[in-house]
């Protein structure tokens, strides 16, 4: 993968291997923030980073210490320089959807976010291009189904609000979706609920089946 995105292992389940590259913090911030955010919902995939964490932590124990060059005019560097500037705190309101590194992240609450209609039934709000792809909340409505579509790329998505399946299974509230270019899904969501969720691309999507590709030709995918 590519913007940020960690070259997944080929053994590995997609989901560990994206806890594994959080681990080892070489995600963008956009993903970074989704899987924190995910961490905080779900107490297995917190269990599964403390485990990577604790052996990470035994692996650096086992390294030769070694002499450090230019010790003193290091610390010194590092002492006088300005403090990192704090991430902007920013409070729940009401009953608020957003995890707390979400929010953190979004630098703004749910009520703050200003959405617009995608497609008939689902708003977006483009929080951050990626390079090629892009971190967005997207509002599904209940019951919708969305347009075939495969990806360039990855897309990684997490559930905030109510539920959507796809071939590859159901996912709800605190859920990772994960979808690569192997995949062409038509996800749809639950009746009854409209579902919220936090998708992080690395490259455009486009959309399949008949009325897809009219739309493609029409609009373009990926816009």
């Amino acid at each position: 993968m590519n913007d940020g995105f960690q070259e997944l292992d080929s053994t590995a389940q997609p989901l560990d291997a994206l806890l594994a590259a959080y681990s080892a913090g070489t995600l963008n911030p956009s993903l970074h923030a989704l899987v924190a955010s995910h961490l905080s919902m779900k107490h297995d995939s917190r269990a599964f980073v403390a485990a990577l964490e604790g052996l990470a932590a035994d692996e650096l124990t086992k390294i030769k210490p070694e002499p450090l060059s230019r010790r003193n005019e290091r610390l010194k560097a590092i002492f006088e320089a300005p403090a990192a500037p704090l991430g902007k705190s920013v409070p729940a309101t009401g009953a608020s959807i957003l995890p707390p590194p979400l929010r953190h992240y979004l630098g703004r609450d749910m009520d703050a976010i200003r959405w617009r209609t995608k497609l008939p039934g689902v708003k977006e709000c483009c929080i951050e291009h990626t390079g090629r792809g892009e971190a967005s909340l997207l509002w599904i409505k209940g019951g919708r189904r969305m347009p075939s579509h495969t990806h360039e790329g990855s897309e990684v998505t997490l559930v905030l609000k109510g539920a959507f399946s796809d071939v590859t299974g159901r996912y709800s509230r605190g859920d990772i979706a994960i979808a690569d270019a192997d995949l062409d899904h038509k996800p749809f969501t639950d009746a009854g609920e409209d579902c919220i969720c936090f998708a992080v691309t690395d490259a455009p999507l486009h959309l399949t089946g008949p009325f897809g590709r009219l739309l493609d030709r029409l609009f373009g995918a990926g816009h």
